[in-house]
């Protein structure tokens, strides 16, 4: 694929992430639930880790400079949205995308890095404890992991896997 073509569609992902995050989600001060997790998950699927975890990332800053959320730009959520798209990457790029690889995926980012990092971020940010932050992002937790799994699965299998990305290199003479 060229590398336009790839930064176009990272481009696209990037800018799907920020309107999925500024507009489509529910958020409170603790938890944010939404569809956040199909751009980056596609675009680490698509183009390898570290592409995914930029892409994330950039996603990250982009919609806190152009849509801030009320309060200062934090780097703790950039890290995570990269440390996101690397897991997503590292477990589905270039590998068969079947139901386990994503549910491994999936419960990783979900356990590790929202539960777990977030919920570190959270506690800087809002001086509460990590004990008193975790029942709602546990029950968040829970709630999205058996959303995300067949989400991705649906979306990578019945539109993103079905694509031809060399058709614009086919019949062209070098």
């Amino acid at each position: 694929m060229s590398n336009v073509r790839k930064m176009v569609f990272l481009s696209l992902f990037i800018a799907l992430e920020v309107v999925l995050t500024r507009f489509l989600s529910v958020q409170t001060p603790i938890v944010r639930i939404g569809f956040t997790f199909l751009p980056i998950a596609i675009s680490s699927m698509m183009f390898g880790p570290i592409f995914g975890g930029v892409a994330a990332a950039l996603a990250d800053i982009i919609g806190m400079m152009v849509f801030p959320s009320g309060g200062a730009y934090f780097p703790g959520f950039t890290l995570t949205a990269f440390l996101s798209g690397v897991i997503y990457g590292v477990v589905l790029y270039k590998k068969p995308k079947n139901l386990v690889r994503i549910s491994i995926s999936a419960i990783i980012v979900s356990i590790v890095i929202n539960l777990g990092l977030d919920t570190v971020w959270l506690m800087i940010l809002t001086g509460k404890g990590f004990i008193a932050l975790l029942p709602a992002r546990i029950i968040k937790c829970l709630v999205m992991i058996p959303i995300q799994i067949p989400m991705i699965h649906i979306v990578w299998n019945y539109t993103v896997g079905r694509l031809d990305f060399n058709y614009a290199t086919k019949g062209v003479n070098a």
